[in-house]
């Protein structure tokens, strides 16, 4: 006969106040019910018929956008299992700087075909080892769809069109202009080794009034103030960037002084006049003609500045002093004084010019091999240039910024890659038939979970066509879809949005295409993802820290008074 150990019901494993969720039910179908959650919000805003979502964010801020990647961040996202997600579009974004929505709807499909294979009783383990083997597959067919490669001597128009997909899904409608301000913008600063092109390089000022037809592309950096002294231009100046203020020194202390007679209230300033008109005197001397101050600008050191001849401008983000030191070469300084030789920068070209009203100034700088062009000629290239984006709202000039964030960012991605598939939702169809078929080929359970992984590669088609077609009509177009991908070379088959058919369109012909390195990525970030939350079998919470939280005195932004 067996000893019987009494159990013990009271071993505390955790401090007080820590939550443990185990097991299929309360775990695992728990994180994916969230994980849908998340997926189904920003799924009704991809594609180019996506609707817009908007969010004020902790700060008040108002967004109106379909950008999953500016949704994600300015929803504030606690669970843990999505959380998982949100990393992977910010893998995506940092990565590609495109198709963050792609992630998280084909992770959050895949999580959703998951649950079923679940439920009917198959281990986690097993949906894992299908997913993962799916996976490997769908990328290696996918480099098989690429049948297209950007033209070797980019061309505005190539690089414009290759663009076209990508700011679309955006600005529905604008895609043309903002395509070619994007491509003449990146051309204008893309160096002798495309693979060298820096995203940084290409600027977005936005300047509120007209319409998005007024935009245009300035060579340089453009800065949408004047510059704060009567000196407005200056041409191969020297330049001198200061993090300091231009101003008398202030003491740290308030002192009293006393004046006897007329003699001493005249003088009473004279030391600080002499001593800050020798500061800038040196400056003078040294040959700088430009000052970028990046705090204030006193109003006695303006006189002795507008005296000299000495241009200046007034830059208050920290972000754009960085860039303006890279575009000129130049040291910041934290001390008032003449920069040495070595903290010196220098521009080409520093102007104020007028666009729609505004008066904004233009530091242009030319590229090397440009020094003897004459700085106003078609051939002369800039280190940076700048989109000045025209609009109507700040909602909708930020719309267009992000949308441009999106073309240039794609430019990056063409330029390590330029492999471009068959867009419009055919590349993942195609990769779901022939996902399909290879689960057919397998033997043992993981089999399940790859023919699961196929039918979730449907999902992109579907939520184009759903989107743009509404729900009862995009069944129809997937159907005709399958059909048309069954025949031999119907691969470029996709969802033609504005149905001027049969809603489907062979993409090829319409030129519309994805980039190979875009769709690589977010597949092999969705599948991570939703590995990752497939993978979890408990979840420990532990109590957050902190006193109890304050109720708001304040009512409800939508509440009536």
């Amino acid at each position: 006969m067996s000893l019987k150990v009494p159990k013990s019901n009271n071993i505390q494993l955790f401090k007080d106040g820590y939550k443990q969720l185990q097991g299929i039910e309360d775990a695992v179908l728990r994180n994916i019910q969230a994980v849908s959650e998340l997926s189904d919000l920003v799924r009704t805003s991809f594609g180019p018929n996506g609707r817009n979502k908007l969010i004020i964010n902790h700060l008040g801020r108002l967004f109106v956008t379909s950008d999953a990647a500016t949704i994600i961040r300015e929803v504030e996202v606690i669970h843990p299992a999505a959380k998982l997600l949100v990393m992977a579009s910010q893998a995506q974004e940092a990565e590609m700087g495109d198709a963050t929505n792609m992630v998280i709807i084909l992770a959050g499909e895949l999580l959703k075909k998951a649950e079923n294979l679940l439920i009917m009783g198959l281990h986690p383990s097993e949906i894992i080892k299908g997913y993962e083997l799916a996976s490997v597959r769908a990328l290696s067919e996918l480099e098989k769809l690429s049948t297209f490669s950007l033209p070797s001597p980019l061309t505005e128009s190539t690089l414009a069109s290759a663009l076209k997909p990508a700011i679309a899904s955006k600005q529905y409608g604008f895609e043309d202009t903002l395509s070619a301000l994007v491509a003449e913008a990146a051309l204008a600063v893309m160096p002798a080794n495309p693979k060298n092109f820096n995203v940084d390089n290409v600027r977005v000022v936005k300047i509120m009034g007209g319409s998005l037809a007024g935009s245009k592309v300035v060579q340089g950096m453009v800065f949408g103030r004047e510059p704060e002294g009567m000196i407005k231009k200056a041409t191969k100046a020297k330049v001198a960037v200061f993090t300091s203020a231009l101003d008398v020194a202030q003491s740290e202390t308030k002192g009293t002084v006393l004046i006897k007679n007329a003699d001493e209230m005249l003088n009473f300033t004279r030391g600080e006049e002499k001593h800050l008109e020798k500061i800038f005197k040196e400056i003078a001397d040294s040959g700088v003609q430009v000052i970028i101050a990046g705090s204030s600008v006193g109003e006695l050191a303006l006189h002795y500045l507008n005296r000299f001849n000495i241009a200046v401008l007034k830059v208050l983000s920290k972000f754009e002093l960085r860039r303006v030191c890279r575009v000129v070469n130049a040291t910041p300084l934290a001390r008032m004084g003449a920069p040495t030789p070595e903290e010196a920068g220098y521009i080409d070209i520093f102007e104020t010019i007028e666009i729609g009203g505004d008066r904004v100034t233009v530091l242009r700088q030319l590229s090397e091999d440009d020094a003897g062009f004459d700085p106003h000629s078609p051939g002369a290239r800039s280190r940076t240039a700048t989109i000045v984006l025209r609009g109507a709202t700040s909602n909708h000039l930020d719309d267009l910024e992000r949308a441009v964030d999106d073309g240039v960012n794609v430019i990056k991605s063409l330029m390590k890659d330029a492999r471009l598939v068959p867009g419009a939702g055919a590349s993942e169809l195609e990769l779901a038939k022939r996902v399909e078929i290879y689960g057919s080929s397998l033997k043992g359970l993981a089999q399940h979970a790859v023919k699961r992984y196929a039918t979730a590669l449907e999902v992109i088609p579907r939520t184009l066509a759903e989107n743009a077609l509404g729900g009862a009509e995009s069944n129809e177009v997937l159907s005709r879809l399958w059909a048309k991908h069954e025949e031999d070379g119907g691969e470029a088959w996709g969802v033609d949005v504005e149905a001027e058919t049969d809603g489907t369109l062979q993409s090829t012909a319409y030129k519309i295409y994805d980039s190979l390195g875009a769709k690589t990525w977010a597949i092999r970030l969705a599948t991570e993802a939703a590995v990752s939350v497939l993978s979890v079998d408990s979840i420990i919470m532990s109590k957050p820290a902190g006193g109890p939280k304050i109720p708001q005195q304040a009512g409800n932004w939508d509440e009536d008074d």
